[in-house]
């Protein structure tokens, strides 16, 4: 294989505190990493370079694309637009079923970092002159690259541009409140209920999750959770109804998307059947939480979103596309419900 080398554009790290002389403490994410002298967090793109942090994938984009919102997924924000999704390289997860394994894992698998050099600026033009309503920072991490995200970030709340986190869930509080002034949504993975799942299969922990779905709920952030659901791992009856119990405890009105995994990196389980998304979706609805998705799958009617009071179909979507909307003014025009979400009617869905 041959390897690109790439001239970092070192750029200070946020939030990170000097302990000793040599050692250094990376305050991003609930890992909060100790790095000696020369060494690097668990993301692979954090460094210590003689007592101050450094990030590695400052203007160091690995994938930009202009995606369906509704990709993310996120259902209920601003659907039908189009959000300019950016990657750098780097996770401070290690998920042996990582479904962008080959951008996630590229530092930590190879000590390899690629891309192309591009400032927020230039993702903020991007993003206009392509008719986005919205930036996601998205692939990998978010965390990880949180430098370039906040400062593109800031740069696109100036130009009515909103800013969409898809992440683990795994930042520590302080990220949040930094970022949280220029944060619109956020699709939240909980990949499981379990300590041991989320200790043994990703290398990372459980309750720091639970507690930012709740903090950034409390702080006004559009937030939607997606599980993938994984025969044999996070898939019984009893797990899916603890994450559905956590949610509806947060908010019965948070959408959760069940989406099927197949086979990527080094996982070698079968894929989720379709009846068990199916049973996964009616578990959601059972404990009350108003918008239950099943994705990832092909055909069927389990991404559409219907009333929560009369059962109207309100948007009817095929794959990422949104065929038919009838929300108007927040509201369901059959029954007059409020329909829990972010909606903007001059955007033109």
């Amino acid at each position: 294989m041959k390897i690109l080398k790439v001239a970092y554009h070192l750029k200070e790290a946020y939030l990170y505190k000097k302990l000793t002389t040599n050692k250094i403490r990376c305050d991003l994410c609930s890992h909060r990493c100790v790095i000696s002298e020369g060494g690097k967090g668990k993301c692979y793109v954090r460094e210590n370079r003689n007592g101050t942090l450094y990030t590695l994938v400052y203007e160091n984009i690995i994938a930009e694309n202009i995606d369906p919102i509704e990709k993310k997924p996120l259902f209920h924000f601003l659907p039908g637009t189009k959000s300019l999704s950016i990657a750098t390289p780097g996770c401070n997860f290690k998920c042996f079923f990582c479904q962008n394994w080959q951008i996630s894992q590229m530092p930590c698998d190879y000590d390899r970092i690629d891309g192309k050099s591009i400032s927020p600026e230039q993702l903020v033009d991007n993003a206009l002159e392509n008719g986005c309503a919205s930036i996601s920072y998205t692939y990998t991490e978010p965390t990880i690259y949180f430098e370039l995200a906040y400062d593109t970030a800031k740069l696109a709340n100036e130009n009515n541009i909103k800013n969409v986190f898809v992440t683990n869930g795994f930042m520590t509080k302080e990220c949040i409140q930094m970022i949280e002034p220029y944060l619109d949504a956020a699709n939240i993975d909980l990949k499981s209920f379990s300590e041991e799942f989320y200790r043994d299969k990703v290398g990372g922990k459980l309750k720091p999750v639970l507690d930012n779905i709740k903090y950034m709920h409390e702080l006004g952030i559009w937030i939607e959770v997606t599980t993938l659901l994984i025969p044999g791992l996070n898939d019984s009856e009893g797990e899916l109804q603890e994450i559905a119990g956590f949610l509806k405890g947060v908010s019965n009105a948070i959408p959760w998307h069940i989406s099927a995994y197949y086979p990527q990196y080094k996982a070698k389980i079968p894929p989720t059947e379709v009846d068990s998304i199916a049973k996964a979706v009616k578990i959601g609805k059972k404990a009350g939480l108003k918008y239950v998705y099943g994705g990832n799958i092909p055909g069927g009617k389990l991404e559409n979103t219907m009333c929560f009071n009369c059962g109207d179909l309100l948007i009817k979507r095929f794959g990422f596309t949104v065929g038919e909307n009838k929300i108007k003014n927040n509201s369901c025009i059959k029954c007059g419900l409020k329909i829990d979400g972010v909606f903007d009617e001059n955007l033109g869905y």
